[in-house]
């Protein structure tokens, strides 16, 4: 399995891939905004005998150069095999090599804790998505810059259902 930048022929098999893992097509859409309005930062797919898995980093509004990590996809068939976590390793790391300070996201907890993510951490943040699944991530040795106040998710989010 190779993790790489995605690149413009991966786009339709990045939009099969969500429609597929997700019940509708608000996470294939959001791809396609984030990509139209310039807000995704870093896009990175896993690719074993076509795309396997895809993860968008997009950029946020905070008092800091943050984040939003969001979707991430696996196929289906390539579950439990560790994808999903690569892909989010190799895409915080080469963030957090480029200068940004914090990451965000919302899922469970249970997974995204083994990569840093920390729930108390954005208890000081409000936004659309702020509560017990919304967690940070430090990028940086000394921590968040900030440790409270508004943030917001690039436009495309507010299309979400």
């Amino acid at each position: 399995m190779e993790i790489r930048n995605e690149i413009e022929a991966d786009f339709a098999a990045v939009r099969e891939l969500h429609l597929s893992a997700f019940p509708a097509a608000g996470e294939s859409q959001l791809v396609d905004a984030l990509r139209r309005d310039g807000d995704a930062v870093l896009s990175l797919v896993a690719v074993d005998d076509g795309v396997i898995g895809h993860i968008v980093f997009s950029h946020m509004t905070a008092p800091f150069k943050a984040l939003a990590l969001a979707p991430v996809a696996v196929r289906a068939d390539r579950r439990q095999q560790g994808v999903a976590a690569k892909l989010i390793s190799a895409g915080l790391e080469l963030v957090k090599a480029e200068g940004w300070e914090g990451v965000f996201v919302l899922g469970s907890p249970a997974y995204y804790t083994r990569f840093g993510f920390n729930v108390a951490l954005a208890e000081g943040f409000v936004c659309q998505y702020s509560g017990p699944y919304f967690m940070a991530l430090a990028l940086q040795e000394n921590g968040l810059p900030e440790t409270s106040g508004p943030i917001s998710y690039a436009p495309a989010f507010d299309g979400l259902d």
